[in-house]
């Protein structure tokens, strides 16, 4: 299993703009194989998915936070990041990164990283 580990998160006022990190332990460049993505889950809420990249680079974003977060990766590195700007009360939640394979997460999870927006 290749382990993906999260960090970059903490707590921010509303309007910051924290970068989360997503480092994958794998000799191989993992994100140029599969596609990945950012999950988060609110206490009491279902995870959802926030943003996915394609192996190739495609990007996708739900609604909440199209406009306001961007994801990339650093195929050199072995990394995925997602950039969060204009942070809301709302986005609180415990920030996972995943692979995706045939349009869902691989059913192992890291631990994630919490952001909490207070003002």
């Amino acid at each position: 299993q290749v382990q993906l580990v999260e960090s970059g998160g903490g707590s921010v006022h509303p309007g910051g703009s924290p970068r989360l990190s997503c480092a994958a332990s794998s000799p191989r460049s993992v994100f140029t194989i599969t596609a990945a993505g950012w999950y988060r889950q609110a206490p009491g809420n279902q995870r959802e998915l926030v943003a996915s990249i394609s192996r190739l680079g495609a990007t996708n974003y739900a609604d909440s936070v199209k406009g306001r977060f961007t994801i990339s990766k650093d195929i050199t590195t072995n990394t995925m990041f997602l950039q969060m700007n204009t942070l809301k009360p709302e986005d609180t939640a415990v920030y996972y990164c995943n692979f995706i394979q045939n349009s869902r997460p691989r059913d192992y999870w890291g631990q994630g990283t919490q952001v909490t927006v207070y003002s």
